[in-house]
């Protein structure tokens, strides 16, 4: 498969990145058929897969995926919420069609239905968990790639790459490197780089820990908008002394400052006041009341126009008429 090609050889950085997410841990059980793609057995019962015979396995499935001319004919099917992130993601990248979450029964049998397909390739995460895909795929001769785990059963699986298919980890990273090879066997990136994408988008996520680290996020960016904007100034000091101090405290109350200036206009005023009331003195007051005949004022109008006793009436010119 790959072992003549020193191109498609596994290197040691895909190695250290397997280990990591744990993909050579397989279960304690094992079928027959799985039974050759383990390397050893520990101690405590776990089966240990060859990541040799994996990587062979990839590659190959890699190469049968890259074979199809329409990239929409080739089906990748999770049932698992561990690998459903990883399916869409795949799909993305490769251009395939992906069918995440529950499979419809019939989607490969029964043509009535507006969900009807028919892939030329269909690739799933576990064998036991999307058994409906594989029995259908089955009967309309697809053939099938899967994850299989060492106790996963291999009944109509045509390329089974041997890895934990249990681990979110593990199963992101398998979806990964299976699109990466893909990628290179159409020519679309180069082997001498390495790839842009990291296979943490291939991962799951918790939903409740992806709205914490979206809160997390959040709290920060408003806290670095008000970090942007400078402290407000100091309260200015205008001359004044401390009023906690020993002296005396100035007069703050304005009302009774403007009181004692305004006491010398007021005697100021007094004596003029005083002289303006005098003539309304010794003017007769003159008394509103009901009796006319009773009021002060004469009514003779006569008697008020007469001029006094000795008081001669001067019309000019002379006095003598003769």
């Amino acid at each position: 498969m790959s072992g003549g090609i020193s191109a498609l050889a596994i290197t040691e950085d895909d190695i250290t990145k397997m280990l990591a997410a744990t993909t050579h841990i397989g279960s304690d059980n094992s079928e027959t058929t799985m039974e050759q793609y383990i390397f050893k057995k520990k101690t405590d019962g776990i089966n240990i897969i060859n990541l040799k015979k994996t990587w062979e396995k990839l590659v190959l499935a890699a190469r049968a995926i890259a074979a199809v001319e329409n990239p929409q004919d080739v089906y990748v099917v999770a049932s698992r919420p561990y690998a459903q992130r990883a399916v869409l993601k795949f799909a993305r990248y490769i251009g395939c069609s992906s069918i995440a979450g529950r499979f419809t029964p019939g989607a490969f049998t029964n043509q009535i239905q507006a969900a009807f397909r028919e892939p030329r390739l269909l690739l799933i995460s576990d064998p036991r968990t999307d058994q409906q895909p594989v029995t259908e795929a089955s009967y309309a001769n697809i053939p099938i790639v899967a994850f299989c785990n060492v106790d996963s059963p291999t009944k109509f699986i045509d390329v089974a790459v041997p890895c934990n298919n249990k681990s979110p980890n593990s199963i992101g990273l398998m979806w990964w490197f299976l699109a990466r090879e893909v990628l290179r066997l159409r020519g679309s990136i180069s082997r001498d780089m390495p790839w842009e994408v990291m296979p943490d988008l291939f991962f799951y996520r918790d939903p409740e820990e992806a709205e914490k680290e979206e809160a997390a996020r959040e709290e920060a960016i408003v806290a670095s908008k008000q970090a942007d904007f400078a402290a407000p100034p100091a309260k200015e000091e205008w001359g004044g002394e401390d009023l906690t101090g020993g002296a005396a405290a100035p007069a703050t109350d304005w009302t009774a400052d403007g009181s004692a200036p305004a006491a010398a206009p007021a005697a100021a005023a007094a004596p003029v006041a005083a002289a303006a009331a005098a003539p309304a003195a010794a003017a007769p007051a003159f008394q509103v009341t009901d009796d006319w005949a009773a009021q002060t004022e004469t009514s003779d109008w006569a008697a008020q126009s007469a001029p006094a006793a000795g008081e001669a009436t001067t019309w000019g010119g002379s006095s003598q008429w003769s």
